[in-house]
């Protein structure tokens, strides 16, 4: 895609968007990591300030909607530590094994997740980066890799691949050099973009690699993860984790503060649902029941888990259609695969797989070319 303009306008909590509805917000959490005390701040700041809900974005983050006052959210974030960096708010980019050193994994990346976002807030340079830039750890379940993430690892036993706009580059990285080397292709892109956004708009992106050398067959992909882990997990500990999806990604303010009552760690993942973690059986069972009926989705042949949307009418001006209204009636109608409902052509959110279903202001056409 050939760019005209040298940045894009990604909300962040400082630089805001101006949509039909008033103005959006976004906290970054890198890994999706949020404690009970700060969504606990933004569910009050979203009545306060907002349109009563938070909305999880496809890259694990969360934003307000409809803000009123901005000085007094981004006031909020900064004291519950969601804004530790105001230069390099909008580039704090991470996605990461949501369930990594908890479920299944065999390599534990919650300590790269910090290290990064702490390497990428320190290196002045990468506050120019856009803020589509997007990196992304997996810990070898395959996860996050097939979200075509622009930089990141995949790791598979004491190695990890290197990825560039998620195809495997050859490269084989210890741990101890998995962040060092992310930031090292963060640079050179940051000095070779152009007018580029994403890494995959480059022609070339073996000059990103600098002195790195392939010691395995590059261009290995994986295939994208549409569907989030829902219900009763079991932890390596024995402990419980609860994994919610979030209809359409749009969480009532009020339903979060009962999130944070658990007082317990979480995270936020890609696929538009919450993890609870580190939950005795009492306290899981407890918070299933009354999480339950307020419209979380703990059932793993829900129909919600096939179906998303972006914003729509009335928050965007661009949209045809209140898709998220009609996304919400076809959920009655289950299809095969992931179906994402959009209001234009520039099909924002919309997962790697899947049907792309476009307003055309007289119902919905299936868009062509996957974005």
């Amino acid at each position: 895609m050939a760019r005209t303009r040298d940045q894009d306008a990604c909300p962040g909590a400082l630089q805001v968007h101006r949509a039909a509805d008033g103005a959006l917000a976004r906290m970054r959490l890198p890994g999706g990591v949020i404690s009970a005390a700060q969504l606990q701040t933004l569910a009050h700041a979203a009545s306060e300030w907002g349109a009563g809900t938070l909305e999880l974005t496809s890259r694990g983050n969360l934003q307000l909607r409809g803000v009123t006052d901005t000085e007094a959210v981004a006031q909020a974030a900064a004291a519950a530590g969601l804004l530790p960096s105001p230069t390099h708010e909008r580039v704090r980019n991470i996605v990461a094994s949501p369930l990594s050193g908890r479920v299944g994994s065999a390599t534990d990346i919650r300590g790269l997740v910090t290290e990064l976002d702490a390497a990428i807030r320190a290196d002045a340079d990468l506050a120019a980066l856009p803020g589509r830039f997007l990196f992304g750890i997996d810990d070898g379940r395959g996860d996050i890799s097939g979200l075509a993430v622009d930089v990141g690892v995949h790791f598979g036993g004491e190695t990890a691949a290197l990825l560039l706009a998620g195809r495997d580059t050859g490269v084989r990285l210890t741990a101890s050099a998995a962040v060092s080397t992310m930031i090292s292709v963060a640079r050179r892109f940051a000095v070779e973009r152009g007018k580029a956004w994403r890494i995959k708009e480059l022609g070339d992106n073996d000059a990103l690699l600098g002195e790195l050398t392939p010691s395995a067959a590059p261009g290995a992909t994986w295939p994208a993860v549409t569907r989030p882990p829902v219900g009763w997990l079991h932890q390596d500990d024995g402990r419980i984790a609860l994994g919610a999806a979030v209809p359409l990604g749009v969480l009532p303010a009020r339903t979060a503060e009962f999130l944070a009552a658990i007082e317990a760690p979480m995270a936020i993942t890609p696929w538009r649902s919450v993890l609870v973690f580190d939950l005795t059986e009492d306290v899981a069972d407890v918070a299933l029941r009354v999480l339950a009926p307020l419209g979380l989705v703990f059932d793993e042949n829900s129909p919600w888990l096939s179906i998303s949307a972006c914003t729509g009418r009335p928050g965007c001006e661009h949209s045809l259609a209140d898709v998220r209204a009609d996304a919400a009636v076809a959920v009655d109608d289950p299809a095969v695969g992931h179906r994402h409902f959009v209001g234009c052509e520039r099909a924002c959110g919309s997962p790697a797989v899947g049907e792309v279903l476009v307003a055309t202001g007289d119902g919905y056409r299936a868009r062509g070319a996957h974005p």
